[in-house]
């Protein structure tokens, strides 16, 4: 065989394996495609799955699902994901609570970061401090100055231990150096109930679930928790206006398990960004408070690095802990 024939089938040989990647990629997905959501249906994060869900099934031409598998503070889906082939047929709905659960737990069977390769962002969901209305507070000062003028008197209602509201409660604790007794519940409907009662005084909800009683003057909201102001309280102040630094949020992304190959990563990479930047969907984002959050997958890898970080201190800081 001729030298340049040789090379010429050594180098086409060696083009292969790439071209059958981008191939796969081209042709992804051939059959249905399942998105573990870790907590049960109904709620913010279950319809945030079900968007996105239904949005890549119109865009790809393939079912994409929404599979819920609450437990364990969504770290059973975690774990199932984490465990599955990385072909991009199995993803999970990440959120909040896996930054969280990577202190919170002490026994987890995975390592988040190492064990999972980030996707795509898909919204960033505001929170806002709220009060019932017999609390003698019309804004953040006010509600720091009765705090601090009645310590152990003020209950922080949330929707579990570790749970997003928690944690950016103990976040306001922290920067504050206020004393509120923590309340956890299980589930953030339960935590509202009382909270409505005015058995507890002070809760950092995700917006879909209060905004019906903020509006109908139930609870009277403070800030919303985000660094900048909110389309959906477009009058409400931040937290961060008035102490220094503050910020916390729910948000959610799509990641896989790891080892998914690059070419997959960066096909819905882009479906999920092109999704999210219409028109309905931003609007169905919308109706749970939120906004698109649009990025590359390094872009949702540095965000899950600095929210684990973030998030670890507070729950050192609060001692709470799961075994």
């Amino acid at each position: 065989m001729k030298r340049r024939d040789f090379l010429g089938l050594a180098l086409g040989g060696a083009a292969l394996p790439a071209f059958l990647r981008g191939a796969s990629a081209q042709s992804y997905p051939t059959h249905p495609v399942r998105i573990i959501v870790g907590v049960a249906a109904g709620g913010g994060m279950d319809f945030a799955g079900r968007i996105i869900a239904q949005a890549l099934t119109e865009r790809l031409g393939q079912p994409f699902f929404v599979d819920n598998r609450p437990g364990a503070g969504s770290n059973v889906g975690t774990e199932l994901v984490v465990n599955s082939p990385p072909d991009g047929y199995t993803l999970l709905l990440v959120s909040g609570a896996n930054a969280i659960n990577a202190t919170l737990y002490k026994k987890l069977n995975f390592n988040f970061i190492r064990d999972t390769t980030p996707i795509a962002t898909i919204a960033r969901v505001p929170q806002v401090m709220e009060v019932h209305p017999s609390v003698p507070a019309n804004s953040v000062p006010e509600f720091i100055a009765y705090a601090k003028a009645n310590p152990h008197k003020v209950n922080l209602a949330s929707a579990g231990n570790g749970s997003v509201q928690q944690v950016a409660g103990e976040l306001f604790r922290m920067m504050t150096g206020i004393d509120m007794v923590d309340v956890p519940y299980n589930g953030a409907g339960l935590a509202l109930v009382d909270l409505l009662a005015g058995q507890t005084q002070v809760m950092f909800d995700t917006t879909p679930g209060s905004l019906p009683h903020i509006r109908a003057g139930r609870l009277r909201a403070l800030a919303v928790t985000t660094a900048s102001r909110t389309d959906v309280l477009p009058d409400l102040p931040t937290v961060g206006e008035f102490v220094s630094g503050y910020e916390a949020g729910q948000w959610y992304g799509l990641a896989g398990p790891k080892n998914i190959p690059r070419d997959l990563i960066e096909r819905l990479n882009k479906e999920v960004n092109a999704a999210i930047a219409e028109p309905g969907l931003k609007a169905r984002l919308a109706d749970l408070g939120g906004a698109p959050l649009q990025g590359t997958p390094e872009d949702f890898g540095t965000l899950i690095v600095s929210e684990t970080d973030k998030w670890g201190k507070v729950v050192k800081f609060s001692g709470a802990s799961v075994d």
